[in-house]
């Protein structure tokens, strides 16, 4: 029988969970709201109960992949550093009270990496070692890998692209530094963005899309200016790192109908042949990752 492993990605907003075999195969998922706002110990109440939901369904579940927001030392899974999206985070030894709790073995990892695992193994990336992710949602998530190994730094901040300045002395960022690449490709700044060019009480990217395509023109020059300010990211990156392929993930590709081909011309200006995609996992990306990653520590 195929090894069966759990994986866990807890959000802000929800907490995913999902068996998968060695073979690839999703064999049971579950999802339930995170509720941040009620704390840590809410948190930790969800994150238990969805796991022990899919223990009592498979019971021959050999390890736990969990993927979570914030920078994680993989090495004892303890979350070093986290922002207010999942409060009390900060410091929790995550791998700990989960292999105690579960009585498995359990590796923690950040929510951009283990979704860029799960898209190597079966996504956008899975004929190549040599790539980086951006996720592009509330925030800007991002990952690296090198010849087939995610490459989380010395420090643990490898691939945190969100937090890389792209505009010197730009817009203030909830970092503490100005101009930071989140704060002009996110779902949140494109809402920004097209609010304050339209004076619209814009309540989501896709009522943002929703007027692009009607043609309002204050909306297709602000997303005219998000397509440049991508396509430059994405050239900077290729320039650093030279991954063989770049993968766009995050909410904002469930809308890459409305802007895609705008990418891919501005691409086409650029000097250099990049390849770009977008992620095909959706919101799985993270649970999968997260299971195979797991599954990696065991040697199958």
């Amino acid at each position: 029988m195929a090894m069966q492993t759990i994986g866990i990605d807890i959000g802000g907003t929800s907490i995913k969970g999902i068996v998968m075999n060695s073979q690839g195969e999703k064999l049971g998922e579950i999802q339930q709201p995170t509720d941040a706002a009620l704390g840590k110990k809410h948190i930790v109440l969800h994150v238990q109960e969805v796991t022990q939901q899919l223990l009592r369904r498979f019971p021959h579940i050999a390890t736990i992949g969990i993927g979570t927001a914030g920078v994680v030392d993989v090495n004892t899974g303890q979350i070093v550093y986290a922002t207010d999206n999942l409060p009390g985070w900060h410091g929790f030894r995550l791998k700990q009270w989960a292999e105690e709790r579960f009585g498995r073995k359990v590796i923690v990892d950040n929510d951009a990496n283990v979704a860029l695992a799960g898209e190597y193994w079966l996504g956008a990336g899975k004929d190549c070692s040599d790539l980086t992710m951006l996720t592009l949602g509330t925030g800007v998530g991002g990952a690296n890998m090198i010849r087939g190994e995610i490459y989380r730094g010395a420090n643990w901040t490898g691939g945190e692209w969100g937090h890389v300045i792209f505009t010197p002395r730009g817009r203030p960022c909830n970092c503490g530094m100005e101009g930071c690449i989140e704060q002009y490709i996110s779902g949140t700044a494109l809402v920004r963005s097209a609010q304050e060019a339209a004076n619209v009480p814009y309540a989501s990217g896709h009522e943002v899309f929703a007027d692009f395509a009607k043609g309002n023109p204050a909306i297709a020059r602000v997303v005219g200016q998000f397509v440049r300010d991508l396509a430059l990211i994405i050239h900077n990156i290729h320039n650093g790192l030279n991954p063989g392929r770049i993968i766009i993930g995050g909410g904002i590709v469930d809308a890459k109908s409305f802007w895609w081909d705008l990418l891919e011309k501005q691409l086409n200006l650029l000097p250099s042949k990049i390849e770009v995609r977008p992620a095909v996992l959706g919101n799985q990306a993270g649970a999968i990752g997260a299971a195979r990653l797991a599954m990696l520590t065991k040697g199958f």
